[in-house]
């Protein structure tokens, strides 16, 4: 959960000399030019080195992250339950927008050097940003038109902030870089462990409130999602008065130009030159990139060559990311599917969210002051590449811990309805056992208790779509018979009562699935002489006609139902249902009135969740180590791989790879659709077999000092053209 573009800076930022260039995608190790124009200085916090406008930077990150992760983490529950899309779609729709995301950054970061320069790319997308939010709260009004206005609101809003998000992603902690004189290294260090800390404590706060607000309120009589995508929108609008508000004091750098265009048009130079030239005449060349060297300078060159050698390492890394970022989709739902009472507090599904920018605080310092040192101690080389591969083993453990999990929420799920098959329990709401009979079925061997619960649903057998089947009563030494017509792939409940002295019944249709994020559904049969009005949870009236009369299916969230409404014609009484728990179906047959209270007998069709949420800890402990070694370790070490000039270009892979995660899950989730255990089984598999590549490529990897490297480079004579002949090159500025 914690923002890609932080998860770096407490590693990276102290061990390079141009620390701003992680989130800048300019030449952050040229020296400016000499028509710079000199920069003024900023006032400091309390007589400090500390410039006066980062606090101004360090308040709009917080506000900006807590409007991006609360915004997001609502957002897969509120594809299920407003717009009433299936899991495989709201999955596909919020990784779409998370690849997007993280697209977006490339597109921020040219506007930031080649045409606004960063503080105008900040205002203008904070601009965007904030319109998309309050499009995207408004989108999720009820009362404001159909389903496909709020698709199409809720869409654009999403396109919007994807594009102020990314936008500005690579611009703000260079910004705050730029608020520092040369001289100030280690405060400008310091500023960005700052800037880490606002962003993990943006997204802490956010994912654990905003979801109180979806679900915890309610407006329009449902879940508040416009109040809890109200919320990061006031947030957001928040950050841009804040950040307009130190316009006066920030230092702001005109744009210089962007390296990553410059390293793009080299790359496809070389390919270009190198497909005109490839007759067997002309001499080969040591590396493909040198066939831009007719064009671009040797430095250039040889730079993007140590960039390619990265970039390289980078082609499996999406697989973690697709695992990574199912935390927001695919383990939410997981989540709703299961017990979530505390005890003294119940959590929403899409809180579990906020365990991940919780233990990323914590093991970070644990990792770099504890593990490590220790393995050190040990005498084991735990290289970079170990480390971001065993990050890789414990997110793929996460995910077979999931399945797991999975397995065990499966056990209380209906049985799976097939073809020419149904499913039937029976109720008997008679006074005495009832023994039933079913035409061309081997049921019920022995007969049914008087409001028997029973324990599970039985397997009809039919011998088409549909079958009208005989069931036969025996009832204290009498027989009836009743003929009801039976569909396939459908559940039943068979009600048997006594009505005017004689045994009838009604077959009545029941959930054929759980009920959906965590709710519960109550129905009633009346077993009074007379009409009954109920109300529970301050809902409108439920009519149940007499003489067991039922009604339709209520969903309720789960609580402690004592304080209901019963009305009859001949007073008002109290209705006590008890305990309504996650994920049930309940069957609740209203048998007299006595004492100022209904008399009641409640069936639980359809078993409450049992696994608690609390099973879901270790897999979030497990992914959240994970990311510690993955992330920061491979930012950290791909930056000590490539020159000052080009770490920029880094960042942008880095961030593409994350996208590209994003994608393989979309794809996955669209394209083969599974059972949710075998699909988390499948990227476990995936992600391990990615690690033994991974692991191979990295054996094969000769860790290199770009410094070094580029001494060689400016040593090495250029070839003789004409009369010029030993002339040592230049090192080029670019």
């Amino acid at each position: 959960m914690v923002g890609d573009e932080a998860r770096g800076e407490m590693n990276t930022f102290q061990r390079n000399e141009s620390k701003e260039s992680l989130f800048t995608f300019i030449s952050a190790g040229d020296d400016p030019p000499k028509d710079f124009p000199v920069q003024k200085k900023s006032p400091k916090l309390c007589g400090s080195n500390y410039p006066l406008s980062i606090a101004f930077i360090v308040v709009n990150e917080f506000c900006e992250r807590f409007s991006y992760y609360g915004m997001r983490a609502v957002l897969t529950l509120y594809f299920i339950s407003f717009f009433h899309w299936d899991e495989n779609l709201s999955t596909a729709v919020y990784h779409a927008f998370s690849a997007l995301c993280y697209f977006t950054p490339v597109i921020g970061a040219i506007m930031a050097d080649s045409w606004l320069g960063k503080y105008k790319t900040i205002i203008y997308l904070s601009i965007v940003y904030v319109v998309g939010h309050l499009i995207k709260s408004v989108g999720a009004i009820p009362s404001l038109g159909n389903q496909a206005v709020h698709v199409v609101l809720s869409m654009v809003g999403l396109f919007l902030i994807a594009l102020g998000t990314g936008g500005i992603k690579p611009c703000v902690s260079a910004f705050g870089g730029d608020q520092f004189e040369e001289e100030h290294t280690s405060e400008r260090s310091k500023f960005f462990s700052v800037f880490y800390l606002s962003i993990n404590a943006g997204s802490l706060i956010s994912t654990f409130v905003t979801p109180v607000l979806r679900g915890d309120v309610k407006c329009f009589g449902e879940d508040c999602y416009a109040l809890a995508f109200g919320v990061p929108a006031a947030l957001m609008v928040l950050a841009l008065v804040v950040f307009i508000a130190g316009s006066g004091l920030y230092r702001k750098t005109p744009p210089q130009g962007n390296v990553l265009l410059e390293v793009c048009k080299c790359i496809g130079f070389a390919i270009k030159n190198r497909l005109k030239n490839r007759s067997r005449q002309i001499p080969r060349r040591d590396h493909w990139l040198d066939w831009a060297s007719e064009q671009y300078s040797k430095q250039l060159i040889g730079e993007v060559k140590m960039v390619t050698r990265v970039l390289f390492l980078f082609l499996p890394l999406p697989m973690f990311w697709a695992l990574f970022d199912q935390q927001g989709s695919r383990w939410t739902l997981q989540a709703t599917k299961m017990n979530a009472d505390f005890g003294i507090y119940v959590l929403q599904p899409d809180q579990m969210q906020f365990l991940n920018p919780l233990l990323i605080l914590v093991f970070i310092p644990i990792f770099d002051l504890g593990l490590y040192p220790l393995i050190n101690m040990c005498k084991f080389n735990f290289t970079p590449i170990r480390k971001m591969a065993t990050g890789m083993i414990l997110a793929g453990m996460a995910f077979g811990l999931a399945a797991i999990v999975e397995v065990k929420i499966n056990e209380t799920d209906m049985p799976q309805l097939v073809p020419k098959e149904s499913l039937i329990q029976v109720l008997n709401l008679a006074k005495n056992p009832v023994q039933v009979t079913i035409q061309d079925q081997n049921l019920f061997q022995q007969p049914v208790e008087a409001f028997q619960n029973p324990d599970e649903y039985s397997h009809l057998i039919l011998n088409g779509e549909q079958q009208s089947l005989r069931f036969i009563l025996q009832h204290q030494g009498s027989s009836l018979a009743f003929n009801y017509t039976v569909k396939e792939k459908s559940v039943y409940s068979l009600i048997v009562f006594e009505a005017e002295g004689s045994l009838s019944s009604h077959l009545i249709t029941d959930l054929e699935t759980k009920p959906e994020n965590g709710l519960a559904a109550v129905r009633f049969i009346n077993g009074l002489s007379q009409d009954v009005n109920l109300t529970i949870d301050s809902k409108p009236f439920i009519s149940v006609q007499r003489n067991y009369g039922v009604s339709g299916y209520s969903l309720v969230e789960r609580d402690t139902y004592d304080n209901g409404k019963c009305i009859t014609e001949t007073g008002e009484f109290t209705l006590d249902l008890g305990l309504i728990d996650f994920g049930a179906s309940y069957t609740v047959v209203i048998t007299n009135v006595s004492g100022g209270a209904v008399q009641t007998w409640k069936s639980e069709d359809i078993k409450a969740n049992n696994v608690h949420m609390a099973w879901q800890l270790p897999q979030y402990l497990l992914i959240s180590a994970g990311e510690v070694m993955f992330s920061i370790t491979g930012l950290a070490f791909s930056y000590s791989q490539s020159p000052a000039s080009m770490k920029s270009v880094l960042q942008a892979g880095w961030l593409l790879t994350v996208a590209v995660g994003n994608t393989l899950v979309l794809v996955v989730a669209q394209a083969a659709p599974m059972a949710q255990w075998a699909e988390f089984v499948l990227f476990t598999v995936l992600l391990f077999a990615v690690c033994i590549i991974f692991s191979i490529m990295g054996y094969f990897y000769v860790s290199v000092d770009p410094e070094d490297l580029e001494e060689k480079e400016e040593k090495r004579e250029t070839p003789n053209r004409g009369n010029m002949i030993s002339l040592v090159t230049q090192k080029t500025k670019l």
